[in-house]
């Protein structure tokens, strides 16, 4: 899917609590041939835990989000500045860091809320739902099911909150999640 019309427009954010098929729907995005961006939550979470960092949410929230929202912020303007007109989804966006600092009551600094005010993506986001028979923790993901699904209720209002139409994709077999958000993309 290409467009003659803004880069940012192209740029579609793939968000929810944790647990929900992000990476299923994105792996499936991939080998359609759509750019994916991986979530860097999980490889700062990997590199931390590799170099016995400590910007880990279970030792500092507060470099854990920053290194969250600088790596995000970077791989967005490479994508945008090496990018021609194609559709690249990202797992998770910069408001989704913003939504973690404001649910561990970490200030969000005046730099971070710029940044998000001059960092554009696609104005409808697609979600997804809690969904209790696929939701597992694992060594990265340590939310029980009540944080999953506060997580998802709080992400979904940071980005009404920053004038974003969240789409909720439904819950179903990963062929037709992408579908779904396919269509959704070809209807816009």
């Amino acid at each position: 899917m290409k467009t003659n019309g803004n880069i940012s427009d192209q740029l579609y954010i793939i968000t929810g609590g944790p647990g929900v098929g992000k990476t299923t729907i994105l792996n499936e995005l991939d080998k359609m041939g759509f750019l994916t961006v991986p979530e860097e939550a999980r490889r700062i979470i990997k590199e931390q835990v590799r170099v016995d960092g400590d910007g880990l949410p279970w030792r500092n929230k507060e470099l854990y989000a920053e290194l969250m929202f600088s790596a995000s912020l970077q791989t967005y303007h490479t994508i945008k500045n090496t990018l021609s007109k194609d559709t690249v989804f990202f797992d998770r966006g910069l408001l989704d860091t913003v939504c973690y600092m404001n649910m561990e009551n970490i200030p969000v600094p005046v730099q971070t809320v710029k940044a998000v005010h001059e960092t554009k993506y696609n104005p409808n986001v697609f979600i997804l739902p809690p969904w209790k028979e696929i939701y597992e923790t694992d060594s990265e993901r340590k939310q029980d099911w009540e944080e999953a699904v506060f997580t998802f209720e709080k992400i979904k209002q940071t980005y009404l909150d920053y004038g974003y139409t969240v789409i909720e994709v439904p819950k179903d077999k990963v062929e037709n999640r992408v579908k779904f958000i396919i269509d959704r993309i070809e209807e816009s």
